[in-house]
């Protein structure tokens, strides 16, 4: 039973541990929100002397770079601006911004790193191609799938699995294109799962401490001996016979005091309580006392 007790009590504590780490950690997270619940994030300036800015798949970009922007009912929000005022953006399928802006010269997003401050962007910047029908402004287009001028909004998640590309331009499509950033991850389920997590982690290595602690109860030892052996096994715990243990000690007879001296005249051992207290030592009696009887005459020794 012992043994059974400490191993569950070990696998709550296996459990529960990173139970609870996890949920201190989102805590700690959730912590770091605006004050409506979001993280935000400026990105780098992103300037090109073309007239797009393009990120290929940003399924792919976001599972890289970002993968907890694609766990549960995320909303991710690009905010684009130019000098001149808000900018384009817009997610269509990437199949589709390729034939539309491959004649266009563009820059095209490689990387964009987490970090402290402003992301860091690594741009690449695509040669021009020689000029198609290709819309002057963005908006004319009719495959976007999310679009916005100035902001553009969507869940990561319902867009998984889809080789979307984004597109960033000028509202009239113009070149010289210089874009400031911003991104802004709404996470709802943060707060909630952090307190679940702390809850049963808690509740986890609640239930295992007490299992860990609990006192031994003394074992009783029974001596199965054969007849022969009861002597050595009486001698070797310092009694005389087996007979006698674990019985209850029987109450010791109470002693009584006994007077001292016979009954027939005796000097009792302790003499009568004077009359009154001697006053200085001339009053105190002789010492030894005299006794009664003849006093015994000279010896002769002739």
């Amino acid at each position: 039973m012992r043994f059974v007790r400490v191993f569950v009590a070990m696998l709550l504590l296996v459990v529960g541990i990173p139970v609870l780490l996890a949920g201190a950690g989102l805590s700690v997270a959730a912590g770091r929100t605006a004050a409506d619940g979001a993280f935000t994030a400026r990105v780098e300036p992103l300037r090109t002397p073309g007239r797009a800015v393009l990120v290929a798949d940003v399924d792919a970009l976001l599972r890289a770079e970002a993968p907890f922007t694609r766990v549960g009912p995320s909303r991710l929000r690009l905010t684009a601006r130019t000098a001149d005022g808000p900018a384009f953006a817009g997610l269509a399928p990437a199949e589709e911004v390729r034939r539309w802006l491959g004649p266009l010269p563009h820059a095209t997003v490689d990387r964009v790193a987490v970090a402290r401050g402003p992301l860091p962007v690594r741009l690449t910047d695509a040669a021009s191609a020689p000029a198609g029908s290709v819309p002057a402004a963005p908006r004319e287009a009719r495959f976007w799938v999310r679009e916005g001028v100035g902001a553009i909004e969507w869940s990561p998640a319902e867009l998984a699995g889809r080789r979307l590309s984004l597109v960033v331009m000028r509202p009239d499509g113009g070149a010289d294109l210089s874009v400031d950033l911003r991104a802004e991850l709404r996470v709802d389920w943060l707060r909630p799962v952090a307190w679940a997590l702390l809850a049963v982690g808690l509740l986890l290595v609640g239930l295992a401490m007490p299992a860990l602690l609990w006192p031994l109860r003394p074992r009783e030892v029974v001596f199965v001996v054969e007849p022969d052996q009861v002597p050595v096994l009486a001698g070797r715990l310092g009694v005389s016979s087996l007979s006698g243990l674990g019985a209850p000690r029987r109450p010791e007879p109470e002693r009584q005091l006994v007077a001292v001296g016979t009954a027939d005249g005796a000097r009792p051992a302790i003499g009568a309580a004077p009359a009154r207290r001697p006053g200085s030592l001339a009053d105190l009696p002789p010492w030894p006392p005299e006794r009664a009887g003849p006093t015994p005459g000279p010896v002769d020794r002739s």
